[in-house]
């Protein structure tokens, strides 16, 4: 019988919008052989090693496709489903090479996400080869993971309130340290704590001593008692203040240490030791009678509270302590950290003593009925459990919290109260304030035991961001063939000129307020959220590349502006299974997919495949052409549409009876609006601006003080004047990109032309052919040079195709052929003489044009 196989060739993690869809996903490049039916019995045999992945209805799931992989992606959604992770889409795609499939399955967790995978194919081979699964053991490791992971119940509480409001967030580490919003408009949390948290304020909450003598200064009712020295110092405090008492460590939380109604020597030397571990310092105080509540104060409002109870088991006459303390902690909220919403109780020193202290050890059998408690704090990290009583707090107990919290200088803080009942001030019950807790746990107040869960997340949203507030900047995201790099800078211009500090990004680098803080291509998602990321920025504008998206997907969950300037047939086809013209649109479109509601999409109208863009964008669209007689601008200017085309040499933005006229004369980018592409791309740039609010003025002042020179844009129709001739220095590195240069030169008077090229190893031949083929046909010289870096080819391979290309060329009568890029620039300047026009289309940027610099400096 010939088994069918899988060969996982890669895995990516697509944190961010993608090809697929918003979610973040796994995508895997799956090869299968064999029986991709997975021969009889296969079904079953998989149902009887994952009975629930029949059940299973993703969206997005195609059931043309053979099973076998489809299997696998079921598998791996399944798995994360039931163990519990909010997935709930997948997808199987059959590329353009057979039995080779992309299968995408949503994450919540990344780590978990790969593991899923993992367990999913070691799944289907089971079922294939009929051997044993233990899905019991696969599901408990998920799990674990998850737990491991995801954000634990406090910060997951905060992230998802803030979500809710539509505020952005970013993880920062593995932990649960988060920053909400970007740029400027950023705050950040770990935990409970937010970034005004004073560290000075922290401090004090750790120092139970200094909170005392504060808390007493502000009139808030607090414990007798003093730090003790020994053991010794601390029999001659109970002395003083009597029995019962309370021992703990001075600068502990989560009530680690703390021991409470201590009524005997014994007990005390215990509940000594045990604080020391956790600190050298340590606290005696008088015990206060009553319950023990936990009061949440944020801002200066009092949010939550709750009614605190020990660990305890009750009775039942038959079993043992021990064995109704493992009845308890088998409950599933019970965990032994603080990822779920109760913690297990535990047996130590603490919770012996308390033990002997009612007569009973943990193998003792207390009656029917009988309330046996584990340890007094009740503390949930300690095995406690809680009681909602945020109704019934009195305002004066309130004030009194807030008081403690600001008297600490707090601004998200955790009261330990001590009093018959919340539905009396504390002094006219006798009961006082005991500790004062930075970064306090939600979980009781999220989900309480008993009682209903309170909004606490929301309440530390609302005081981090204003009403009305969502943390976010403009972001501009430039996708398309050509012309990205000049409109992304164009634009970054125009924000700059509207007095916004502009992080950019680009094939050139990371730019922020026109400082350059790295450098390569940087069109990709991480550069986008490094720019978020930074503090000062106020405004974004991306480059956005197909590699990025295909990689890793946006670095943003949506985008204010999303221009998409063209789309060509010599950007990479063949890469990443994008082959055709259609696929590579649609991988463009990501970024219109992903404009918001109230924002804008910029479209080419005069490329089919851009303007058809417009029926995926959740918000509005602008148009622009050249054209202003061209279907699409004179339908949607007669409906009212926002618009932007050339008249009378003049760029117009229209809508409805609002007409705004841009002369091309005062737009040096265009050169009087002689080189068609720049014109172009002023439109787009036009139509962003537009879109973002920023005024005509500062479009126009913008526009009249952008040039292209290399500095500006560096490589973008960079113009020198060397001995009389013209040369131009272009990044162009595509047929359409060559095509539109030539459109221009043309369009300039020259005595003799010549042309300056070669050709990236990773484009197809046809492409590589084509581009000679267009240059041919316009200049008089043509000299070829070798790529520095030949992506994959051969030596030589890329310059005989280019001189394929020459083969039948009708105007080139001069081809040369220079190895080197420097060598080529020279031999092209050495042979130009006054009226002659010379375009170098360059390969390594900076390097090419501080060449050209040297040579027309020493010309």
């Amino acid at each position: 019988m010939q088994y069918a196989t899988f060969n996982v060739s890669r895995v990516r993690a697509l944190r961010g919008p993608n090809l697929w869809s918003r979610n973040t996903a796994i995508e895997a490049i799956v090869s299968c052989q064999g029986d991709l039916y997975g021969g009889p019995g296969y079904f079953s045999r998989l149902r009887q090693r994952f009975p629930e992945i029949g059940y299973q209805a993703p969206v997005g799931n195609d059931e043309s496709l053979p099973p076998l992989p489809n299997t696998l992606e079921l598998a791996a959604l399944g798995l994360q489903a039931q163990a519990g992770c909010p997935v709930t889409f997948s997808r199987t795609v059959q590329t353009v090479e057979p039995g080779v499939y992309q299968i995408i399955v949503e994450y919540s967790e990344e780590a978990v996400g790969r593991l899923a995978f993992d367990y999913a194919r070691a799944l289907c081979m089971a079922a294939l080869h009929d051997q044993p699964f233990d899905l019991a053991q696969a599901l408990a490791a998920l799990r674990e993971l998850d737990e491991d992971v995801r954000l634990g119940p406090s910060t997951g509480a905060i992230v998802r309130a803030a979500v809710a409001r539509g505020i952005p967030y970013r993880r920062l580490t593995e932990g649960s340290l988060v920053q909400f919003g970007w740029g400027s408009r950023q705050r950040r949390i770990q935990a409970a704590e937010t970034d005004r948290s004073s560290a000075i304020a922290e401090t004090i909450a750790q120092d139970k001593e200094l909170t005392k003598t504060l808390l007493h200064a502000a009139g808030v009712p607090v414990p007798e008692g003093r730090p003790v020295e020994s053991i010794e110092d601390a029999r001659v405090a109970v002395a003083k203040l009597g029995w019962p008492v309370v021992v703990k460590p001075q600068d502990g939380n989560q009530g680690k240490g703390v021991t409470v109604n201590i009524t005997s020597e014994d007990h005390l030397h215990i509940a000594y030791n045990a604080a020391l571990e956790i600190s050298s310092a340590v606290m005696l105080e008088r015990y206060l009678p009553g319950q023990d509540y936990r009061l949440l104060v944020v801002g200066d409002k009092l949010v939550a509270a709750a009614r605190r109870d020990p660990p305890h088991v009750i009775g039942d006459g038959l079993h043992t302590i021990r064995a109704l303390v493992d009845q308890i902690n088998s409950d599933p909220r019970r965990s032994e950290g603080h990822a779920t919403l109760l913690t297990k109780i535990r047996f130590d020193d603490i919770a012996l003593a308390r033990l002997a202290a009612q007569g009973y050890d943990a193998e003792s059998v207390p009656p029917i009925g009988a309330r046996v408690v584990l340890r007094n704090n009740a503390n949930l990290s300690t095995g406690g459990t809680a009681t909602d009583v945020t109704d019934d707090v009195h305002p004066e107990l309130a004030a009194r919290a807030v008081a403690a919290a600001q008297m600490v200088g707090l601004d998200i803080c955790g009261i330990d109260a001590i009093c018959g009942s919340v539905l009396e001030p504390l002094e006219s019950q006798g009961g006082g304030i005991v500790e004062v807790n930075a970064a306090p746990g939600l979980r009781m107040h999220l989900q309480p035991s008993y009682g209903k869960g309170r909004a606490v997340g929301e309440a530390i949203i609302a005081q981090m961001f204003a009403p009305g507030e969502d943390g976010r900047i403009p972001i501009v995201a430039v996708a398309g063939t050509n012309g990205k790099t000049t409109t992304v800078r164009l634009i970054t211009h125009l924000l700059a000129t509207a007095g916004r500090c502009v992080g950019m990004t680009s094939t050139e680098g990371v730019y922020v307020k026109d400082q350059c803080i790295d450098t390569g291509d940087c069109s990709g998602p991480r550069s986008a959220r490094n720019v978020l990321m930074h503090p000062d920025v106020d405004a974004a504008v991306f480059e956005t590349a197909r590699g990025g998206v295909l990689r890793e997907g946006l670095g943003f969950d949506r985008c204010n502006v999303a221009v998409v300037t063209n789309i060509g047939s010599g950007d990479h086809l063949g890469l990443s299974y994008i082959s055709t013209v259609e696929d590579l649109a649609v991988v463009k479109r990501v970024v219109v997919q992903n404009v918001a509601p109230d924002g804008v999409a910029v479209l080419n109208a005069a490329d089919p495949m851009v303007a058809s863009m417009a029926d995926f964008c959740p918000g509005s669209v602008t148009f622009f052409a050249a054209d202003r007689h061209h279907p699409i601008i004179s339908t949607r200017r007669a409906q009212g549409h926002r618009v932007v085309f050339v008249e009378d040499g003049r760029i117009v933005a229209s809508r409805g009876q609002f007409e705004q006229r841009l002369p091309l004369e005062r737009i040096p980018l265009t050169r009087n609006g002689s080189i068609g592409f720049q014109v172009e791309n002023v439109m787009a740039a036009v139509a962003a601006a537009w879109a973002l609010g920023i005024s005509w003025k500062v479009i126009v002042d913008g526009l009249s003080t952008f040039v292209s020179d290399p500095n500006t844009v560096p490589g973008r129709f960079n113009l020198f004047d060397y001995r009389g001739a013209t040369v131009i220095a272009d990044y162009g590195h595509n047929p359409d990109a060559i095509l539109a240069l030539v459109k221009a030169v043309e369009g300039m008077p020259a005595r003799r032309r010549s042309v300056v090229i070669s050709g990236a190893g990773d484009r197809r031949d046809d492409d590589l052919r084509r581009q000679t083929q267009i240059l041919g046909a316009a200049f008089d010289q043509v000299v070829l040079y070798q790529d520095q870096c030949q992506r994959g080819r051969a030596d030589g391979e890329v310059l005989a195709l280019l001189r394929e290309g020459l083969a039948n060329a009708i105007r080139t009568s001069d081809i040369r052929e220079v190895r080197g890029e420097f060598s080529a620039i020279d031999t092209a300047l050495a042979s130009l003489d006054q009226g002659d026009l010379c375009l170098i289309l360059v390969d390594q940027v900076g390097a090419a044009l501080g060449h050209i610099g040297q040579r027309i400096a020493a010309a």
